[in-house]
């Protein structure tokens, strides 16, 4: 069972940053597919950042360009950039953990608690 714990999030103003980070319990073929969703109150979860095998990376148009993953196959970590942040910004994030990347919230199985990232104006 791969454990995933997230950190890192909190508060920070329009145009500020903030890294999120997540440890796993393992890196293996369970966790070829890292990524970082989130959720937004009333909405639903959206991925935000994948990446595979630790180079193939894919944003959500909406981060392109502000957001970048990694991966730190030595620590196993995995770390989601944040720049240039807006309100609309505002969700829990959750970091989660598959054999292969998808867009779907449901093709994932591994997920971390999450951690609240708050973007005022």
């Amino acid at each position: 069972q791969v454990q995933l714990v997230e950190s890192g999030g909190g508060s920070v103003q329009a145009g500020g940053s903030l890294m999120l980070s997540c440890a796993a319990s393992e890196f293996t073929v369970n966790t070829n597919c890292m990524a970082w969703f989130r959720q937004a109150p009333g909405k639903e979860r959206e991925g935000v950042a994948r990446i595979y095998a630790s180079s193939d990376a894919y944003y959500a148009d909406s981060v392109k360009g502000r957001f970048t993953i990694s991966q730190d196959n030595r620590k196993k970590m995995v770390y989601l950039q944040m720049n240039s942040l807006k309100p609309e910004d505002t969700a829990m994030y959750y970091c989660a953990a598959a054999r292969l990347c998808s867009e779907y919230v449901n093709h994932f199985p591994y997920w971390g608690q999450g951690t609240q990232v708050t973007v005022s104006s």
